[in-house]
């Protein structure tokens, strides 16, 4: 006697395991998977597209509407090498450039980011005996250390000199050591993302 079709869920999908589609042990019957076949699949076509044209992986998903890992799954698959990360910068499309470019032409006072155009001065100021002297300072006072985490010095750059009160718009407090306190390399970036909330180390 023959055990009915029983419905069952992959995926989002539900399908009736031993029906027409599926063979006595519930496997899918070739050319009959219930995922759409993708263009990605077929060896020659994925290797053309990502080898021969150079383009990359979200790329070709975005145009058969897969996700990018099913195609990098495909790749693997089809033992087709994945490019390294300079290969991929190279042919990455950077933008418009030159006139093109909305903002072309825009520096100084024109670049809304612009605020008293103190940035040149500041890495002047920094190489300079007083800027080495404030620096100097704050690391002393704060023991080297990072005042948020405690962490220490472990590798060259790992902590900074921020400045409370904003270097550009500040003239009096640039070099103010009330000013300035020591973080880390991480807890800088922290410090100037949304997750501070509370502003903490800014004024």
């Amino acid at each position: 006697m023959t055990a009915a079709p029983r419905r069952v869920r992959i995926g989002s999908a539900e399908l009736w395991r031993g029906d027409a589609h599926t063979t006595n042990g519930g496997q899918f019957k070739p050319g009959q998977h219930w995922r759409p076949h993708g263009k990605h699949r077929e060896q020659e076509w994925l290797s053309n597209e990502y080898v021969t044209k150079g383009r990359s992986a979200g790329d070709i998903a975005r145009e058969l509407g897969f996700t990018e890992g099913a195609v990098l799954f495909w790749l693997k698959r089809h033992s087709i090498p994945r490019r390294s990360v300079s290969s991929a910068r190279a042919l990455k499309h950077w933008g418009s450039v030159g006139e093109a470019n909305p903002m072309f032409g825009k520096f100084g006072a024109l670049n809304p980011r612009y605020v008293d155009g103190s940035s040149p001065e500041r890495q002047r100021g920094y190489v300079q005996a007083q800027g080495r002297a404030f620096l100097r300072a704050v690391y002393k006072r704060d023991g080297y250390r990072c005042i948020k985490c405690r962490s220490e010095k472990i590798k060259p750059n790992w902590l900074h000199v921020h400045h409370i009160a904003p270097w550009a718009g500040n003239a009096a407090l640039r070099f103010n050591t009330d000013n300035a306190v020591t973080l880390c390399r991480p807890c800088h970036s922290w410090v100037h993302s949304k997750a501070n909330i509370a502003g903490d180390f800014l004024a």
